[in-house]
């Protein structure tokens, strides 16, 4: 498709790919969403031409998630996952002027993701 135009995947793709991820990564391996397979598969994704947007621009940036279970006081803890993204194809990657994770927002087990481009 990005022969034709680029691509962004937005979502909630229900994997944290690396150990920077989520909180408590030694106790989650395996887990529905921190599985080897899981990760490797998204790994792949990166790999066919796809950025992650946010590790693009912070990739060392660590306690920033978008999910939090509903297990009392595990948000306010910030014990959390990023698994919601903002993929762009390789040809965007260099228009990626900021990629972010709102947090501070509730409402919901997810808080908004964003991205701004520079076109």
């Amino acid at each position: 498709m990005e022969q034709t135009k680029p691509v962004i995947v937005c979502g909630d793709l229900n994997v944290a790919h690396q150990e920077i991820d989520l909180k408590n990564p030694k106790p989650n391996l395996g887990n529905s969403g921190f599985t080897l397979e899981e990760r490797s598969k998204m790994t792949d994704l990166l790999a066919s031409g796809y950025v992650d947007s946010f590790r693009h621009l912070y990739p060392d940036r660590t306690d920033v998630y978008s999910w939090w279970s509903y297990m009392p006081k595990v948000r306010e803890r910030n014990v959390g996952w990023r698994i919601d993204y903002f993929l762009v194809s390789n040809q965007l990657a260099p228009k990626v002027a900021d990629a972010h994770i709102d947090c501070h927002v509730m409402g919901s087990d997810h808080c908004p993701v964003g991205l701004t481009l520079q076109l």
